[in-house]
């Protein structure tokens, strides 16, 4: 068996010129693993945060890059009864310990030790990749590569924000923030395909009628338009049940000012700034709730699954690029000019 793969490393911090594609070890398969030959990844902001920083991430260099994947299994425990070699699996990114109080309760994503691919340990954009039996899902019926693997984020992160802490009803309104973003396009697929209003908003004209294209009920232009006077004139000046942000500080103050009283603020991310005006008085007043949410857990995965079986959900690629193009494919994520998200494929 050959000992090397190809495969996209980070050597340093600071930008495309850290990362390299070119022949690292191949991971050997361990106890209760399962060795992927991955064929597709996706790209995430975190990729470009550990080209740039990596602040606060433990890790060593160099470290193959990529979160989310899917592919072929390659190689199994026979004591495996769920998966079998050959067959197309996608892969959940957090290894957490199987032990702790946090993992007991099925809370894996809050697990003190869990690592993520791409993150802690190395990731998806190489040839190869082994993980726990837990962490590798059959990819659903019909869907390529590239979307599998975009599930494993991005739809999952959605998911968990909608369903977990927001706990969306069919009857609810929701507001989606920054919609041509990977997260953001996933919640307003899946707040649709759970029968809820959606108004979604984007400084880009193009991606908005995009988005009223896949559904959207409604798009504001934040460029143009003060978005809480527009939600609340949308919605007879009630403000929506739920937001779903990503973009923190420059969105904050809009997200508090349009949500209904008692309604749920679910953030995931800050690209603009995680230290914005908290707004105490308008918080406890109104009794909003603001709820954190990261990546999901497995069983939020097997959910997804499930609801991505009837083919009513299917994530939306941006552009796909060849593995060698990945500095390409980084600026491309960087530009913000993506709808969708920006695939790599492996093979």
């Amino acid at each position: 068996m050959n000992d090397t793969m190809k495969a996209a490393c980070i050597t340093g911090h600071g930008g495309n010129e850290v990362v390299s594609v070119g022949p690292r070890p191949r991971p050997r398969r361990g106890p209760g693993e399962v060795l992927v030959r991955l064929r597709a990844a996706t790209l995430n902001r975190v990729d470009l945060y550990m080209r740039d920083s990596g602040a606060g991430i433990t890790h060593r260099l160099p470290q193959i890059m990529g979160i989310d994947g899917a592919g072929t299994v390659e190689a199994v425990g026979e004591d495996e009864p769920l998966l079998r070699v050959g067959q197309a699996v996608l892969l959940h990114p957090g290894i957490s310990c199987a032990r702790c109080e946090f993992c007991a309760r099925g809370e894996g994503v809050l697990c003190p030790s869990v690592s993520y691919l791409g993150e802690h340990r190395d990731g998806t954009l190489a040839q190869y990749v082994s993980l726990p039996a837990r962490n590798v899902f059959p990819m659903p019926q019909g869907f390529g590569f590239e979307e599998a693997a975009a599930l494993g984020v991005n739809h999952l992160t959605a998911w968990r924000m909608l369903f977990t802490k927001a706990r969306l009803r069919p009857w609810e309104t929701v507001l989606v923030f920054g919609v041509g973003g990977g997260v953001s396009l996933a919640a307003l697929q899946l707040a649709k395909w759970a029968g809820a209003r959606a108004i979604v908003t984007s400084r880009d004209d193009a991606k908005l009628q995009r988005a009223l294209a896949l559904g959207a009920d409604h798009a504001v232009n934040g460029e143009r338009e003060d978005v809480a006077k527009a939600v609340l004139a949308l919605t007879a000046g009630r403000g929506v049940d739920v937001v779903i942000e990503n973009v923190g500080a420059a969105v904050w103050g809009a997200a508090l000012r349009a949500v209904v009283r008692g309604g749920r603020i679910v953030t995931c991310g800050a690209t603009s700034g995680d230290q914005p005006p908290a707004d105490l008085r308008r918080i406890f007043i109104r009794q909003l709730q603001i709820l954190g949410s990261t990546l999901g857990d497995l069983h939020e995965m097997g959910a997804l699954l499930q609801a991505c079986a009837g083919g009513a959900i299917r994530p939306v690629i941006d552009s796909t690029w060849a593995l060698d193009d990945v500095h390409a494919a980084l600026d491309r994520l960087a530009s913000g000019a993506q709808f969708g998200k920006v695939a790599v494929r492996v093979d």
